[in-house]
């Protein structure tokens, strides 16, 4: 099994999981005299089932990034670390520049003047480069995902 169908089994595992636990939920409590619309020992052996299959997966998945390189020598895990912390500098600058870019509202003269204490031509520019690097590096590591195997235990 490639990376990208573990990742992909995952996503569903998860998303099968919170199923199960909001039809646990449901069935949790009835009415005195009625019985739940499910079997909840059923439902929770399903759960159970679920969330070991799950861990398993999610082991693989955490070996497999952490032992597979890309041609530069760099495993997965350090590149989806240096891809996350790359969106989050992206997002925060996306975020000053936002802030950079609204028109001061002074109704008069006597109100206070506010200023910039930055250039938003570079910081756009800087953003841009940045994002560059973040598309250059999510192709990096969905090009592993669909040509790495997925290390088992």
């Amino acid at each position: 099994m490639k990376l990208s169908q573990a990742l992909s089994q995952r996503a569903d595992l998860q998303k099968r999981i919170q199923q199960l636990r909001s039809r646990l939920k449901d069935c949790a409590w009835v009415q005195e005299g009625d019985s739940p619309a499910e079997d909840p020992k059923e439902l929770r052996r399903e759960l159970d089932a679920c969330l070991e299959q799950f861990s398993s997966l999610v082991y693989s998945i955490n070996r497999t990034n952490f032992l597979s390189k890309d041609p530069e020598g760099r495993t997965l895990t350090f590149l989806i670390a240096e891809r996350d912390a790359l969106s989050l500098k992206v997002n925060s600058l996306r975020d000053i520049s936002s802030s950079l870019s609204e028109s001061s509202n002074r109704y008069s003269r006597s109100e206070i003047k506010h200023v910039r204490t930055m250039d938003l031509g570079a910081l756009n520019r800087e953003i841009d480069a940045l994002s560059k690097e973040l598309r250059e590096l999510d192709t990096t590591i969905q090009g592993l995902n669909w040509t790495v195997d997925l290390i088992g235990e």
